[in-house]
């Protein structure tokens, strides 16, 4: 008897599909980045002030995609080592039950995949990942995006300089020339402390956020499907795309803060020296809501980038595996 469960696809695989979709948010995007970062570096300007400012003067349309070439790669390189280390992780807790000897967790489910004969006897859902528990979503996600984020860091600090202006960098090399002749080897980690704050949390938390959708999304398919129906590619790209929407929002609001102190830790080093003393500085100064400048951009941002990124990388994770089982089936 031939084994039905589709055949899981390689590191490299979840490398290169979080690779393009990372590059692809990354250039679409690029403006509400750039805005964002302009908006945070000083609290005193309105979006609308910011936008008009860049709109009025010389090639307004090539300046709203300044620092579009180290967004893409901090972006892409970083989304695909983020799902390609994610996946690595949620497999190997989901073969090992890992959290669940330690007594911090259960597994969902054991087996890393549905098998298609399994798929119309339980409840369907649209998602394509191995299934764990909110505590293990939370875990895996936050080390995969915190040690992503500390290879990209240097990437990170000069697209975030490119997007200021409060520099003139004209290429990659004399940006980074520039950051290691005055400010050393530090200075390509600076506001690691708050980005680290920021990113493992919000990781942690769109996943659990992300899955616990997806799951209620698709009990509600079900309430309103046939009686044995089954979860359908053309119902599980919505419904992945709206959870993604949802847990984008949910993550950002709550970490915001930690994005606005890292913001103006890596623009302005000598004037703040570290992630509490920023803060403290900046809510004497400005007020509690210079914490949360930003807010409503990065929320779009994030919820269309997240949603994209994530419901194309389980598009393409669902493609290759059940085409590889079903080219396997056919040849036995």
């Amino acid at each position: 008897m031939s084994d039905e469960r589709p055949a899981q696809t390689s590191s490299s695989f979840h490398f290169i599909a979080g690779l393009s979709t990372g590059i692809l948010s990354a250039s679409l995007l690029q403006p509400a980045d750039l805005l964002k970062t302009r908006v945070q570096q000083a609290h005193s300007t309105s979006l609308l002030q910011t936008f008009r400012g860049i709109t009025q003067g010389p090639n307004s349309l090539r300046q709203l995609w300044r620092g579009t070439l180290p967004s893409v790669i901090r972006t892409g390189f970083g989304s695909a080592l983020y799902f390609s280390t994610l996946n690595a992780l949620r497999q190997h807790v989901s073969r090992s039950n890992l959290l669940a000897s330690a007594g911090m967790a259960s597994v969902v489910q054991t087996n890393p995949r549905r098998t298609p004969s399994s798929s119309s006897s339980s409840s369907s859902s649209s998602s394509s990942l191995p299934q764990l528990s909110n505590l293990a979503n939370l875990t895996t996600g936050a080390i995969a995006r915190a040690s992503a984020g500390l290879i990209m860091m240097p990437i990170t600090v000069i697209k975030v300089r490119y997007e200021s202006n409060l520099y003139a960098y004209r290429s990659l090399l004399g940006a980074g020339s520039a950051i290691l002749k005055h400010e050393g080897p530090r200075g390509f980690f600076s506001g690691f402390g708050a980005t680290a704050i920021r990113d493992a949390p919000y990781a942690g938390l769109y996943v659990v956020f992300y899955e616990q959708s997806k799951r209620r999304l698709s009990q509600l398919k079900d309430a309103t499907a046939p009686v044995g129906g089954e979860m359908k590619r053309s119902s599980s790209v919505p419904i992945n795309f709206a959870s993604g929407v949802l847990a984008a929002g949910l993550a950002t609001a709550l970490t915001n803060p930690f994005d606005a102190v890292k913001t103006r830790l890596q623009l302005m080093p000598g004037r703040y020296e570290n992630m509490v003393q920023a803060s403290r500085q900046m809510v004497r100064e400005e007020g509690v809501r210079s914490l949360f400048d930003g807010l409503g951009l990065r929320m779009g941002r994030k919820a269309v980038s997240s949603a994209l990124a994530w419901t194309l990388y389980e598009e393409l994770v669902r493609r290759a595996e059940g085409g590889t089982w079903r080219e396997a089936s056919t040849s036995l």
